[in-house]
């Protein structure tokens, strides 16, 4: 195979896929969502649940984007075209010769020119796939999009739940260790109340514009010095 065959649109976007699947799934395990929870309390049927998932939607994907859709032979057996001839209803309808690859095209199948292949009961191009949707490959396809919609659909969640999670931090002017870790955390676990907490509307500016601003060393000074000042 020629080296630059490796960069065919096909390869390219198969890759693409199969590296996009894999980084978010790899993402929703590093970070701390639902299912690396559920993995470090040892609760792994879940988690395990939803790898076999990904691992099934891929497999489907490249199964549906690497078989043959369904192609018309360029030469067909006599055999093979007295049946395809017999089988049409009604059976004057005669078969129409391509005008692209000039074979005798079958009842339902239509020429596609990215593939440049007439395909038998031909619905898309499926440029994601990188190949035609037709008759030998469209169950699979129907049932590789009920999988990925299953996946899609847990990994939105895990998504927006983290999503959530960290606007509430980014609200209270915390992170995640210092939520997390707070008594463990020197500068955190003698004060009763996070002491960077500025409200709502300063902490939301001062994380997305850099305003006021400050080091984190100055707002923890003036917040002991307004802790430990006597009531008046």
């Amino acid at each position: 195979m020629a080296p630059w065959a490796l960069l065919s649109p096909g390869v390219l976007v198969r890759t693409g896929h199969t590296v996009l699947t894999w980084g978010i799934t790899l993402v929703l395990f590093l970070h701390d969502t639902e299912l690396r929870q559920w993995e470090e309390q040892g609760e792994l049927l879940l988690p395990l649940t939803f790898l076999l998932l990904v691992l099934g939607s891929l497999l489907l994907y490249l199964a549906v984007s690497l078989m043959d859709p369904g192609y018309v032979n360029v030469q067909p057996q006599p055999q093979e075209l007295k049946e395809e001839q017999t089988a049409m209803v009604p059976p004057a309808i005669p078969l129409r010769r391509c005008r692209y690859c000039l074979v005798l095209q079958p009842l339902r199948a239509r020429h596609c020119r990215e593939c440049r292949r007439c395909v038998r009961r031909y619905d898309h191009h499926c440029p994601w796939m990188e190949n035609c949707v037709g008759e030998r490959n469209h169950p699979l396809f129907v049932v590789y999009l009920a999988l990925q919609l299953v996946v899609l659909l847990w990994g939105l969640y895990l998504a927006c739940l983290l999503l959530v999670s960290h606007l509430y931090l980014v609200a209270s002017n915390t992170t995640t260790w210092e939520f997390i870790s707070s008594h463990r955390i020197a500068y955190l676990r003698q004060r009763p109340s996070n002491p960077f907490d500025r409200g709502l509307t300063r902490n939301l500016a001062h994380f997305f514009c850099g305003w006021p601003s400050g080091s984190w060393e100055t707002l923890w000074a003036e917040e002991e010095e307004e802790g430990s000042s006597p009531a008046v």
